[in-house]
């Protein structure tokens, strides 16, 4: 497995955002989307004095990304666990508090490289996309089993896909032939029943139906929606997180909980704001920044990376 395709995206600039949070001694960072460890082993070399507390639904890359972590002994804890499991992870290990966190909400590398697993709509494969194949319903079940309204919910909602009624009455009608169980048929379907225009725009038109049922087999939006909140309850005071977002519903998200983070509670017309309706975080970007040019030339995969970050400036109200 060669370790050029596993570029962590916008490394530089995540090191630096959360680096004034660790560079104190017992400084705690935790990485809520370990994948193959890109991210952590950079957050472990460059913050000698940090502990890493790293989590991944997905067991095979705990495995990877623990053999190349091996060096940091137990600097590095592994968890197998989803990120909105943070608080009880915490919990367990009797960590009231941490410095700094990171989430890069990319399907890993891995994850889509490795042709078993389906994330991939380039090359033909089991329709399964769960990141935890242990549990929960496959990719193949939702297209099979769904009723077509929720199925044209479901690709508007996560994908965004204009066309979602013309794909769904055509995945309805193969469906009841024979259920779908690779990438390949679908991809084509997807390909055979789009108008012209819109196979013009946006490289492979069955990206965005493969991103609302990962989404969908994941249940990626409703956990992120947990995930954050608990995230940003379990920062120290001055400590950071930064969010690395690849769609705009997860980026909306991040957006709407930080931007609730560092408004004002108090009612309006208070002459003077008392403690408890203080903003409790500080935003550390203006909108989402972007990859560079550069980086995007040399790794596709950041192209629709969006960062945003946040330090907590003080206590929530009690």
């Amino acid at each position: 497995m060669s370790q050029s395709r596993h570029v962590p995206v916008m490394l530089q600039r995540c090191l630096d955002m959360l680096a004034p949070a660790l560079i104190e001694p017992g400084a705690v960072v935790v990485d809520c989307t370990l994948g193959l460890g890109g991210h952590s082993e950079a957050l472990l070399t460059r913050f000698p004095e940090a502990r890493l507390v790293a989590l991944d639904r997905d067991k095979e890359a705990l495995r990877l990304s623990g053999e190349r972590l091996a060096p940091f002994g137990d600097r590095a804890i592994l968890v197998h666990a989803v990120y909105d499991e943070l608080p009880d992870v915490l919990d367990r290990l009797g960590i009231p508090r941490v410095q700094g966190i990171l989430f890069d909400l990319g399907v890993s590398s891995m994850q889509l490289d490795e042709a078993d697993r389906g994330f991939a709509y380039a090359q033909d494969a089991p329709l399964d996309m769960r990141m935890d194949q242990t549990t929960g319903i496959s990719a193949a079940e939702v297209l099979n089993t769904y009723p077509p309204g929720e199925l044209v919910r479901i690709l508007r909602a996560y994908g965004e896909e204009k066309q979602a009624k013309r794909i769904v009455s055509a995945i309805v009608r193969e469906r009841e032939k024979e259920p779908f169980s690779n990438s390949a048929r679908l991809v084509e379907l997807i390909r055979d029943s789009l108008p012209q225009a819109a196979k013009r725009t946006g490289g492979n038109p069955a990206k965005r139906t493969f991103q609302a049922l990962r989404i969908e087999v994941n249940g990626e939006l409703s956990v992120l929606e947990g995930a954050i909140p608990a995230a940003v309850k379990a920062l120290a005071v001055g400590g950071r997180i930064a969010v690395l977002s690849y769609h705009s519903l997860e980026d909306r998200l991040v957006k709407q909980v930080f931007a609730a983070g560092a408004a004002t509670t108090a009612p309006p017309g208070l002459p003077v704001v008392p403690e408890r309706y203080q903003p409790r975080l500080k935003l550390l970007t203006r909108g989402a920044e972007l990859p560079t040019e550069e980086e995007v030339a040399a790794n596709r995969r950041a192209a629709p990376a969006r960062l945003r970050g946040a330090q907590r400036i003080r206590e929530e109200a009690e």
